[in-house]
């Protein structure tokens, strides 16, 4: 290197630029930044609730239209009067079990995880306002809370809140569409589109309702946990899309971190999870890693990922149904439901559109999984909880893959850990410019 340069740092190198782009993109920002009108439906899955925390720290980049409590196949909530129920071919009555009828099913009794995780938003709200004037009040995302359709697996004859929210949402005048994210059943949004239905189908008027809400909703699901999507939905309401991905993306699944190449396994370990997520803040203390003492629900036999230290024949010892590897303690544990938004993010990429090439939950369906972004698992006939045990081993113990081309493993993850940096630390003002170029830089934003 000359004696006349030297290496610079990011934050000396583009302080002064940093401070113009920022200027500009506050003055700007109202009117030029695009942002998607979202609607979240989720069930009690402990992943759920990490897509969750990633969601509201991403907030400033939606229009935050609900926050939905859902039921799926993995999760009801029963409706109290000791009516039991069981639908075939679900985790408690396949390969053997015979768990159900039920009253209710992995749900408990105080489920309040949307609220909690809302009420942790507004602990370091102050915090975030300081790097981005975007983010919602607390106030704004509690008035978006409701209750779906969450007595019982995939049960639509009723109208929820959260449908009446979907439904008045879907028919009212504003342009453009609402993204109708589905982490756990689609229930909620089914009855929504059922009582659209009930409603107008017998008018004149219909051919017009029903071609509106088919351009307006936009389904971004995380598989059809219920049924009701094939059942309802597709039958009734076919020309209604969905957001493409699954192919490239950023594998948050569980067990993600056994599926991606060495280079990008550094982002799912023990060290890197605990330095840039779980030890930062109210929502790192909130966010589920393995091994860290949790249970959503008391007793459920089928979550032991807050346990630490066992094999799985010990666990399987102590009664749970061990159906994916336990992995070492603060490892990273899953955010299946991430992808669902993460083409709606606003990183340059622009995923969500058609024509481009896709973004962070990758680009189409194919052969990975879609709810993952992994790479799919050998298809054999699996017959109990061991074969799919056994299965995914078998993939842990595969040769690493490289690094997909373009690779958005490390602006994803930087990207989460620079945002969770806003909630607990206030950044000094004379270098915000320079830390909010580093962010950007991050989340992989284009300046030119």
């Amino acid at each position: 290197m000359s004696p006349n340069k030297r290496r610079l740092s990011p934050y000396s190198v583009c302080f002064p630029r940093a401070v113009l782009l920022v200027a500009l993109a506050g003055c700007a920002t109202a009117s030029a930044r695009y942002h998607p009108r979202v609607v979240v439906t989720t069930d009690p899955e402990l992943d759920d609730a990490n897509s969750l925390i990633r969601y509201l720290l991403y907030s400033t980049d939606f229009r935050t239209e609900g926050l939905i409590y859902a039921s799926s196949g993995f999760h009801w909530k029963g409706d109290g009067s000791g009516k039991k129920v069981s639908v075939p071919n679900r985790e408690y009555s396949r390969w053997g079990l015979n768990l159900c009828p039920c009253a209710s099913w992995r749900w408990a009794p105080d489920e309040h995880f949307i609220d909690l995780a809302v009420a942790n938003y507004e602990q370091v709200y102050p915090n975030l306002r300081v790097h981005d004037r975007n983010y919602p009040t607390p106030t704004e995302l509690k008035s978006k809370i409701r209750w779906g359709n969450v007595e019982f697996d995939g049960d639509i004859s009723e109208d929820s809140p959260g449908s009446d929210l979907i439904k008045a949402l879907l028919l009212d005048d504003e342009p453009g569409p609402v993204y109708l994210l589905a982490w756990g059943g689609q229930s909620t949004i089914a009855r929504a589109l059922k009582s659209i239905q009930e409603q107008y189908s017998a008018k004149p008027e219909w051919a017009a309702i029903y071609q509106k809400v088919s351009r307006k909703a936009i389904l971004s699901p995380s598989g059809d946990q219920d049924d009701t999507y094939a059942t309802y939905i597709h039958p009734n309401w076919p020309d209604i899309r969905s957001l493409p991905a699954g192919v490239g993306g950023v594998p948050l699944g569980y067990e993600a971190q056994a599926m991606v190449s060495a280079e990008d396994s550094v982002y799912y370990s023990t060290d890197w999870t605990r330095e840039n997520i779980s030890s930062r803040g109210a929502f790192g203390a909130l966010y589920r890693v393995w091994g860290d003492g949790k249970q959503m629900v008391q007793g459920d036999i089928f979550d032991y990922f807050g346990l630490s230290g066992y094999t799985a024949d010990q666990l399987k010892a102590k009664g749970y149904i061990v159906w994916t590897p336990p992995r070492p303690k603060g490892e990273f544990l899953g955010e299946g439901d991430t992808f669902t938004y993460l083409n709606l993010i606003d990183n340059g990429l622009r995923g969500h559109e058609g024509a481009t090439p896709g973004g962070w939950a990758g680009h189409g369906a194919g052969e990975a999984t879609a709810a993952t972004g992994q790479r799919p698992l050998p298809r054999i006939t699996i017959s109990s909880y061991d074969d799919l045990l056994r299965l995914q081993e078998q993939a842990s113990a595969r040769a690493r893959p490289p690094s997909p081309d373009p690779n958005f493993t490390p602006a994803a993850h930087n990207g989460f850990a620079a945002r969770r940096d806003r909630s607990p630390l206030r950044i000094p003002v004379p270098l915000l410019p320079a830390y909010r170029y580093r962010l950007m830089r991050a989340q992989g934003r284009q300046f030119i």
